[in-house]
């Protein structure tokens, strides 16, 4: 331990340790170290001797991606989803697989490790088998060491055991009883039967069907009434287009009928032929000796009677008369007209008859071809119902035969699934055997180094444990440490004689007394005040 020193002589208080100081510390405690040392050696030791040796077997899995099952699906084509990496997902699976219940269970149960023994008696007296099958798995699941190789698609499964015939064992019996797990998680058993039992039901109404579908082709007296539809409808869309032109045609006539007497109704049947223009002279000449006889009266008249007389107002009137009748026919000459029969009158009279006669024809023509469409409407109305029900009894026949088809494909593909599950073609296989260990897995050599460090941690630790207990003044430096005073001389205690020390500073000191017993090393320091 060391000291600083102020200008004074006095301590300033601060120490530190040293190798010198903790050599010291042991040479105080040697005794005690020593025996510790030898104790702790020699319990490691008898405990390697009387503890039985662990054997370690160890096996590894390989997850890999050769094995590709199809997707159980309704569908002709399955999809097939590849992938050439394995995820750490499925690793991780896998593990969660090897730690399984049931798994475990059947390593437990077939590897007798569930036997009762006399410790496991009498810690739990009353146990019942299922309670210790139960125990027996929780110790397994703990003494497993699986570990997932870095970088690789390995597992690696280790187990210890006091028998290594028994650690052997139970690795083999893990990886048979992981295989039939993984086996069964990944590809379910009963695929092919299902499969070929749903391909007998859908051959049954494959067959049924098809009987169906030939029953109806005898009774309704032909094989393609979709054919025969068509070859009618294609008859009836001619008779129709037939049909039309003949109402066309009746339309026509119809409205050349009217024309024709709307021209009949304007043409005259007579045309003037000769026209010839004259006066009537003796018409004229009538009413020129009368308008002459009429005049000579009126002057005879006036004669005798004034202007105003009636008689002579009404041979005025009369003269007046005359003489308009006069300049009439004078203004309107007699006419001669010669007419003959008219050629145009004739004709339209002609093309009238004609045109009715057409009419009649195109009307009757009309209500057979009508009677004709209406028959063949009612074949093609018929044969489409019969080609209905026959589609329908073909689509049940290929569907029943597709399904027939499927089935057949997956139950193919379930047998052959079940053959590579017979021959354990797998995504898993086993790396690594597990073999019987024949070296322990404790070597005495390590079991000599860790006694050796462990014995002097624990020495160390209690020698160190008992120095700082002990509460007497061992040196100066700790006097000066405590108590703040200054120490002028220390003397050494002999077990035989003392050596006393008395230290004073002008008239106010303090004396102390060391004693140091050189034999066993130990230090004692009585303190007097002055």
């Amino acid at each position: 331990m060391t000291e600083s020193m102020n200008g004074n002589g006095n301590g300033s208080g601060s120490f530190s340790f040293t190798a010198r100081d903790v050599v010291a510390i042991g040479f105080r405690h040697q005794r005690v170290m020593v025996l510790c040392f030898l104790g702790v050696v020699l319990g490691v030791g008898l405990s390697a001797l009387l503890l039985p040796s662990k054997y370690r077997a160890e096996t590894k899995l390989l997850v890999k991606r050769e094995r590709v099952d199809p997707v159980i699906t309704p569908e002709q084509n399955a999809p097939m989803v590849f992938h050439d990496t394995v995820g750490e997902e499925e690793i991780n699976s896998e593990v969660e697989l090897i730690q399984s219940q049931d798994v475990l269970h059947k390593v437990v149960t077939t590897c007798g490790l569930d036997k009762k023994s006399f410790l496991s008696g009498l810690m739990h007296p009353g146990e019942t088998p299922e309670n210790r099958t139960d125990r027996a798995i929780l110790r397994l699941r703990s003494d497993l060491q699986l570990e997932v190789i870095k970088k690789t698609n390995v597992i690696s499964i280790a187990y210890e055991s006091h028998k290594p015939h028994l650690a052997q064992q139970v690795l083999k019996t893990l990886d048979e009883a992981y295989l039939q797990k993984h086996l069964d998680v990944h590809h379910p058993t009963g695929q092919f039967a299902f499969f070929d039992q749903e391909a007998e039901q859908y051959k049954k109404d494959m067959m049924a069907a098809e009987a169906q579908l030939n029953q109806f082709a005898q009774q309704q007296g032909g094989v393609a009434p979709t054919t025969q539809r068509d070859l009618t409808l294609q008859k009836l869309a001619d008779f129709n287009s037939v049909l039309e032109t003949t109402r066309a045609s009746i339309a026509e006539t119809q409205k050349r009928i009217a024309d024709l007497e709307g021209q009949s109704n304007s043409t005259p049947s007579r045309l003037t032929t000769q026209m010839k223009s004259g006066d009537n002279a003796q018409v004229l000449q009538n009413l020129k000796a009368t308008l002459l006889t009429l005049e000579m009266k009126r002057t005879e008249l006036l004669t005798k009677y004034q202007p105003t007389y009636p008689l002579v107002q009404e041979v005025d009137k009369q003269i007046t008369d005359t003489r308009a009748a006069l300049v009439k026919e004078e203004t309107s000459p007699v006419r001669e007209e010669v007419t003959d029969q008219n050629p145009t009158y004739a004709w339209v009279s002609s093309e009238l008859a004609k045109a009715k006669a057409d009419l009649s024809g195109f009307q009757a023509r009309q209500t057979a071809l009508q009677a004709i469409v209406n028959v063949y409407m009612a074949q093609a109305r018929k044969l489409d119902e019969q080609g209905i029900m026959q589609g329908d009894l073909m689509r049940t026949a290929k569907a029943n035969e597709a399904n027939y088809m499927l089935y057949t494909k997956k139950k193919e593909e379930a047998r052959i699934a079940d053959a590579l599950d017979r021959t354990r073609i797998l995504n898993v296989s086993i790396a690594q055997n597990p073999t019987i260990p024949s070296l322990p897995t404790r070597s005495p050599w390590i079991f000599g180094l860790v006694a050796c460090l462990l014995a002097s941690a624990v020495s160390l630790g209690v020698v160190f444990a008992l120095d700082y207990a002990d509460q007497s003044f061992r040196t100066p430096s700790e006097v000066l440490s405590e108590l703040r005073i200054p120490v002028l001389a220390a003397v050494p205690v002999h077990r035989n004689g003392h050596n006393v020390l008395h230290a004073g500073d002008n008239g106010n000191s303090i004396g102390v007394e060391v004693r140091y017993d050189v034999t066993d090393k130990s230090d004692s320091i009585s303190r007097e005040q002055r």
